[in-house]
């Protein structure tokens, strides 16, 4: 195979999966990953592909995530989402296992701060950044209403809190796949992490 095919099939692949072809692209991606076996954009796809097909709905997610990052720089895509991949082994069961708790026992299992009591804070020093780091690492942030959720996300983007953003981002589109605001959040993350770059 030459590698003008292996970038034809992934193409291809990558065509499939955005029309929801997923059965398609597993096939395409799992084609090229037998001939050329170092491909990271291969065996991401397998994966996406896989997680797409057993119903998780955070593929697409992460797959518009991807493609987003590629048009910027496509090495850098393709580690950024082999280690988002990697850490999201187990995740997504923690998550469902936490919001499956009724909020009380939730509350009294978390050692943590409400995040309208975090707010207050936050109003009263008016620094997010400088809050967050004074509290992440002895409590944590109860958040039990979306758009506390969305508040707080945006908040840790727009303060240099990218990476955890991210991680919360990831495992929320896992669970609300077609959220607007949250995908609005993923695509105003990818932008600052490509303005970095």
């Amino acid at each position: 195979m030459s590698s003008t095919s292996k970038h034809k099939t992934l193409t291809q692949a990558n065509d499939s999966f955005s029309k929801a072809d997923f059965k398609s692209a597993l096939e395409k991606y799992a084609t090229v990953l037998q001939d050329f076996p170092n491909s990271k954009e291969a065996y991401n796809g397998v994966i996406l592909s896989e997680m797409a097909l057993s119903g998780e709905g955070g593929a697409e997610a992460l797959f518009d995530y991807y493609e987003i990052l590629k048009e910027e720089d496509k090495e850098q895509a393709d580690e950024i989402i082999s280690e988002i991949l990697s850490n999201m082994d187990g995740t997504l069961d923690k998550l469902g296992e936490v919001f499956s708790q009724p909020l009380r026992d939730r509350l009294e299992f978390e050692d943590g701060i409400l995040y309208d009591d975090f707010k207050k804070i936050v109003n009263e020093t008016s620094d997010f950044k400088e809050t967050f780091e004074n509290i992440m690492f002895s409590t944590r942030v109860i958040i039990t209403k979306k758009e506390d959720f969305v508040d707080f996300l945006d908040n840790l983007i727009d303060n240099g809190f990218s990476e955890m953003a991210l991680t919360y981002l990831e495992n929320a589109l896992a669970a609300y796949p077609n959220d607007t605001l949250l995908r609005k959040l993923l695509k105003k993350l990818a932008k600052g992490k490509t303005i970095e770059n």
